[in-house]
């Protein structure tokens, strides 16, 4: 079968979406099929089997920022390509966000299949919502990857979902070789924003002993900020951006891995990353990390914007050896129930059902 996915965010710039795709693509491909990815991005395709569409526009949405391809020239390269590769079904991934996938939809020039990502609130699924859900119904099948989700295609788009929660490569994190460290170490990947919580773990490390050590992975608006508030902590280590290896590697050999964001997160794909190295999470209390941790089984799950509680919790794992392997243990069980493999079987057999029926 000849599948083609779409992002509508760029490749190079991280992301649980673009991680998803990517996965996705790989995990179809090693089933034998045909599969490309078409995605805007800013600096050579990941692998190849990407067909960049082009460089992506820096985009408000969500309380994030989104590297969109709104732009003409994406659209006319995306035709260019439909026309080209005569895919048997598309997969668009966050199929309403502005740029090639609107476009797909419009077209439609094979069966198409919509993956809902997004939780919380997005303001266009208001303002323009007669648009969009015309626009949805072009839809041949309605995909989400969590109840948080479904909530919000529903509530804003109409429309029934089938919910296939997001894959990993457990492999990927599990057989990492671990990154050496200096005693006890934390580890945070993300977009550097309010939204994902790094400020409140960094004045979490005001209440952590003095040789604890914090690895601070990924960039964002309030990098420059953030490292001046703190440039007089030498516990704390600014990686940048990292690659996928290496994110594997300093997570496999953390101490602790932590995840503090806010609010807006609709799945937990980054706690499963930490479970699947083996690595004691602790991270916000939020519906979308719910969705993958049990509460004190799973990981330690603690009020988002709390710094005390999110130190307690990090000190509760440093200091008592027996919890830290009960969460190891219990996490890496919970992680293998989300494989990659699994996900892509899923969507096949949704795409097989598409094909013929047609």
């Amino acid at each position: 079968m000849r599948i083609g996915l779409i992002s509508p965010y760029s490749l190079s710039v991280p992301g649980g979406v673009q991680a998803q795709v990517l996965g996705l693509a790989g995990a179809l491909r090693n089933l034998g099929h045909q599969v490309r990815v078409l995605a805007p991005c800013d600096g050579p395709p990941p692998n190849a089997g990407v067909t960049p569409l082009g460089a992506s526009i820096p985009t408000a949405v969500n309380g994030s920022v989104a590297p969109i391809a709104p732009d003409v020239s994406a659209q006319l390269r995306l035709l260019r390509i439909l026309r080209d590769e005569q895919f048997d079904v598309l997969n668009l991934h966050e199929p309403m966000v502005p740029g090639p996938n609107m476009t797909a939809c419009l077209i439609k020039s094979a069966p198409l299949v919509g993956t809902f990502h997004a939780a919380g609130h997005i303001g266009p699924y208001i303002w323009a919502r007669p648009a969009i859900a015309w626009l949805a119904n072009r839809l041949d099948k309605r995909v989400a990857v969590s109840q948080d989700a479904i909530a919000l295609a529903e509530g804003s788009l109409g429309g029934s979902y089938e919910l296939l929660h997001n894959g990993i490569d457990v492999a990927e994190f599990r057989d990492a070789k671990p990154w050496p460290t200096e005693g006890p170490t934390i580890f945070f990947i993300g977009r550097h924003e309010p939204r994902k919580g790094l400020a409140v773990l960094l004045e979490a490390m005001s209440d952590l002993p003095a040789h604890v050590r914090l690895w601070v992975a990924g960039t964002g608006p309030d990098t420059n900020e953030l490292k001046r508030e703190h440039a007089g902590d030498p516990r704390i280590e600014w990686l940048g951006r990292i690659s996928d290896a290496e994110k594997a590697q300093r997570i496999r050999a953390a101490s602790v891995f932590c995840a503090p964001s806010l609010g807006g997160e609709s799945f937990g794909i980054v706690l499963l990353e930490g479970m699947a190295a083996g690595t004691p999470t602790v991270a916000s209390n939020l519906p979308g990390y719910r969705n993958v941790a049990r509460p004190d089984k799973d990981a330690l799950l603690v009020p988002p914007g709390d710094a005390q509680a999110l130190a307690e919790a990090i000190l509760r794992v440093l200091k008592d050896s027996s919890l830290a392997e009960e969460l190891t243990r219990a996490g890496l069980a919970r992680a293998q129930t989300f494989s990659m493999e699994s996900l892509a079987r899923q969507y096949l057999r949704i795409f097989n059902e598409l094909v013929d029926s047609k």
